[in-house]
């Protein structure tokens, strides 16, 4: 600790001048604006750029977080570092590519031989990789508590077992962050999590969470503090209760039951549509659970000197898990290689600078909140810490940035959703995915194929050829982790397995949406255990 100490030892600014007409001098004058920054990072899990009604869904209603988009700065092409959430979520603490610190897959994930006992049939066995943000490096949560900064954890940590908790990359506090990167035992007390005591029978998680977080907020009113609320929602297994379930049943008639909800995607089903009401149920109980966190803020009169980010860590969930959400127009989702896995919400509110949900459209990354926080706070960068990001802060102010970096996506495995074994690089409007299977690119144009529907690299191969030379070349620079051929593939099990997922998994599913939207669901008596309260 003394030598990550003495290595960030760095000078910032005491005071900030905050676009007001020069600083004042005399000390009995200086107001809470004078401060270094607050900052609420919220980060939500499978959240897809379109669940929320702000980026333009007509089915869920998210009016506190729309409020945060509208107060701040909408980045409209906002990407993840990763189509999964470990990985995703080390790039935020880290600010590097995920191919560069080495956790490329969620943590507990099978790799190697391993992957054979899942039944899949694949044609590759998954690259190993880190279990455990490495100790080694300067997490934001170390940078800002060397600054001064108070720090705070609640929620989905998932990024290393116990001696890799919260606890040791920089927050003092750790209100139910662990190994596990599902709600165990549910979003209803009494759930199973050593980090988070069971207090009221029926309480709900993302609300406990908030309210956590509000009482931090409220403790540390007179320090400077940087809180990092981390939802569990909206990951599956998804529940709700009876009322906001009937709110969306009703609301999904309303606006006319789709024939269809889903179709064939390469491996799995995928949703098509936005009419699940037990999803609809739970991103509005994350999305009240942000408003307690916001009225927090106001009520502690630190609305003006707080800095609030919202993002998610990857796609909605539209194939695999619990086939939750649609992100039409983009494809895929969670664990895709495509724009539906790795698009996100991607919100920056910075008060001072009025930025009023003015939006903008170049392209950034989970990596780059590391860097961009640092400068917003006044304290000197880590470039050697955050090698992959930039500060966004002169975006925030209203300037354009000369800067045409690639981003890198690497994700040598296979996943739950559907997704293939990939790498992936944008240059400008450019995307090209490399398949690990055969080898085979893919490239589109972002600016005229959100959609990603044609594939144009016969008709631009210079392009391709380049931007191919640039992505191989940069992983192994990094010296990525790669997978490897499975020598016991067996082609006719695994054309078998995909017939099974047209013929049975698909009307399943189907089966299985309209069970949800009938108006006698019950799931059982006390609603996943909501009804064991009266809050």
């Amino acid at each position: 600790m003394k030598a990550i100490l003495h290595l960030l030892k760095f000078s910032f600014f005491a005071v900030l001048c905050l676009g007001i007409q020069g600083c004042k001098n005399n000390e009995s004058e200086k107001s809470d604006r004078y401060k270094k920054p607050n900052i609420v990072f919220i980060l939500v899990d499978d959240l897809g750029l379109h669940d929320l009604s702000v980026t333009g869904s007509t089915f869920y209603e998210t009016p506190n977080v729309d409020r945060i988009a509208k107060e701040g700065m909408i980045f409209t092409q906002g990407y993840a570092a990763s189509r999964v959430c470990s990985p995703s979520r080390a790039s935020i603490m880290l600010g590097k590519f995920t191919a560069r610190h080495g956790i490329t897959d969620w943590i507990g994930a099978a790799s190697g031989t391993d992957w054979r006992k899942h039944g899949r049939h694949d044609k590759l066995l998954p690259a190993e990789y880190n279990h455990s943000l490495p100790a080694g490096d300067v997490s934001l949560a170390e940078a800002l508590r060397a600054e001064g900064y108070q720090t705070f954890f609640a929620g989905k940590w998932h990024l290393g077992n116990e001696g890799s908790y919260p606890e040791e990359h920089g927050f003092t506090i750790n209100r139910g962050g662990w190994e596990k990167g599902s709600p165990i035992g549910g979003y209803f007390s009494p759930w199973e999590n050593p980090k988070l005591p069971n207090k009221t029978d029926g309480e709900n998680l993302s609300m406990r969470l908030a309210k956590e977080t509000a009482n931090f907020i409220k403790q540390q009113k007179d320090s400077t503090f940087f809180a990092f609320l981390s939802f569990y929602a909206v990951h599956g297994p998804i529940q709700t209760s009876e009322p906001k379930w009937q709110k969306y049943r009703d609301k999904a008639e309303a606006q006319g039951i789709a024939e269809r909800g889903y179709e064939m995607e390469r491996v799995l089903p995928i949703r098509i549509v936005q009419d699940n009401p037990i999803y609809g149920g739970l991103v509005e109980a994350m999305d009240e659970a942000v408003g307690l966190v916001l009225k927090a803020l106001s009520d502690a009169g630190l609305e003006e000197n707080t800095i609030v980010v919202f993002t998610s860590d990857n796609g909605g969930v539209a194939s695999g898990d619990a086939f939750s959400t649609s992100n039409l127009p983009l494809r895929g989702g969670k664990g895709y290689q495509w724009e539906g896995g790795i698009r996100e919400p991607y919100f920056i509110k910075v008060p001072w600078l009025k930025n009023n949900g003015a939006e903008n459209d170049f392209p950034v990354t989970g990596a780059d909140f590391y860097p961009t926080l640092l400068d917003l706070a006044g304290i000197e960068l880590l470039p050697e810490q955050h090698q992959d990001g930039i500060s966004l802060k002169p975006i925030l102010e209203g300037e354009e940035i000369d800067v045409d970096r690639p981003l890198f996506w690497h994700y040598p495995h296979y996943g739950n959703q559907g997704g293939n074994p990939s790498s992936v690089i944008r240059q400008k409007n450019w995307k090209l995915i490399h398949y690990w299977e055969d080898g085979s690119e893919e490239l589109y144009n972002l600016d005229t194929d959100i959609g990603e529907q044609s594939n144009v690299l016969d008709q631009h191969p210079e392009i391709a050829k380049s931007m191919s030379d640039t992505l191989l070349g940069w992983l192994k620079e990094v010296e990525a982790n790669m997978p490897e051929k499975d020598i016991e593939f067996n082609a006719e099990l695994a054309q078998k397995r995909h017939e099974d997922m047209v013929t049975k998994r698909l009307p399943a599913l189907e089966a299985q949406r309209m069970e949800f939207l009938s108006e006698d669901f019950q799931p059982n008596p006390d609603w996943w255990g909501s009804k064991l309260t009266k809050d």
